[in-house]
């Protein structure tokens, strides 16, 4: 054989792509998972990456006096508000939907994360808060730095509007104006979205605690009755509507009368829960109609066919969505489970973090 005969040409030899083993896949769970909170004034909730609602707490936390150190935080707590000691405080540290006061907020989420936080883990976890449209910069940097404190290695904010769409199910990526009024705890929330951007938005400070006052003041104008703020809220959720029932319902109510100090109970009709909330009812409808005000054809084609969505537990109003009807005369349309749609919409942006981040803000 000559060398003429042996080829010179080097041989390619094909190398197969390696994949990385499927244990490293599962075990990327240890060192890496993302929480998702909807930090509300009544209630705070928490999201698990891929698992769902795992909390759902009062945002109360009671706190020593003497050494102002918590002695209960959620639930326990708020079965403690307004029956201690002078040496215990109960604290609702969330107000008008941002941190009223920012030592005890830092508590309460470091109790909430710590007891969802997976001991074995690696790493702190990458947390994405909802909140209010409305929000300032310093209100910003305080939920976040509140968050970084209690053991996030990253914080990420969404709108609640934006969120409440999500988790509503309504089409934000599409160009297709969609209305969301979400009625929380301290804030009601009125935005218009359409392509994962923010049309309009507006938030205003009445909502559910703002209802529970009314019903507060009101008592004490007809009754010289003095309740508590949870005796309020009971009243609004047995009897409570923003219209007239079928038929009359009454209830029992137990305070303090003003004139003599001692106990008292009073019988309540519905009528009269209805009067108080009225004024909160009627600056809600106000900030709707703005809404619709301020929108252009396109859109207004939009919400009319589609319908206004409500999310946030003000939605569970009796009567709240036949009332806005009337008012407005467009279709009120009550989202499934409002008082978690905020938690579920900044959770599918926790679960699709690569493809949504872009609709959280900075």
């Amino acid at each position: 054989m000559s060398t003429a005969d042996i080829s010179t040409t080097p041989v390619e030899l094909s190398t197969p792509k390696l994949k990385a083993p499927s244990f490293l896949k599962r075990f990327s769970r240890f060192w890496s998972y993302d929480l998702a909170v909807d930090l509300g004034t009544a209630n705070t909730l928490i999201y698990a990456k891929n698992k769902g609602i795992i909390l759902n707490e009062p945002s109360i936390v009671a706190v020593s006096e003497e050494t102002h150190k918590p002695l209960a935080v959620g639930q326990p707590a708020k079965e403690m508000f307004g029956k201690t000691s002078k040496a215990i405080r109960c604290v609702r540290p969330m107000k008008d939907g941002v941190i009223a006061d920012f030592e005890m907020t830092s508590v309460m989420m470091n109790y909430m994360l710590g007891k969802v936080r997976r001991s074995w883990a690696l790493s702190k976890p990458r947390v994405v808060i909802g909140v209010p449209s409305g929000i300032t910069q310093v209100e910003k940097r305080a939920v976040m730095d509140a968050a970084l404190f209690s053991g996030a290695r990253e914080v990420l904010l969404v709108e609640e509007p934006m969120a409440a769409s999500l988790g509503a199910g309504l089409p934000v990526e599409q160009a297709v104006g969609n209305m969301m009024v979400d009625i929380g705890g301290g804030t009601t929330e009125v935005a218009i979205i359409s392509m994962c951007g923010t049309v309009y938005s507006h938030s205003i400070r009445v909502a559910g605690d703002e209802m529970d006052e009314a019903i507060q003041r009101h008592l004490k104008r007809r009754f010289g009755l003095h309740v508590g703020i949870f005796e309020a809220e009971r009243l609004k959720l047995i009897i409570g509507s923003a219209l007239p029932f079928g038929k009359p319902r009454t209830t029992v109510t137990y305070g303090r009368d003003l004139t003599s100090g001692l106990p008292q109970q009073a019988e309540v009709s519905d009528e009269i829960i209805r009067e108080a909330l009225n004024e909160p009812i009627s600056a809600i409808i106000a900030s709707i109609v703005t809404a619709l005000e301020q929108t252009n054809a396109e859109i207004a084609h939009d919400i009319i066919s589609r319908g206004i969505y409500l999310a946030g537990g003000g939605a569970l109003l009796k009567g709240l969505t036949e009332r806005l009807h009337r008012e407005t005369g467009i279709r009120f349309i009550r989202a499934q489970d409002p008082l978690s749609c905020v938690v579920r919409g900044v959770g599918k942006i926790v679960d699709n973090l690569g493809e949504l981040r872009s609709l959280c803000i900075s």
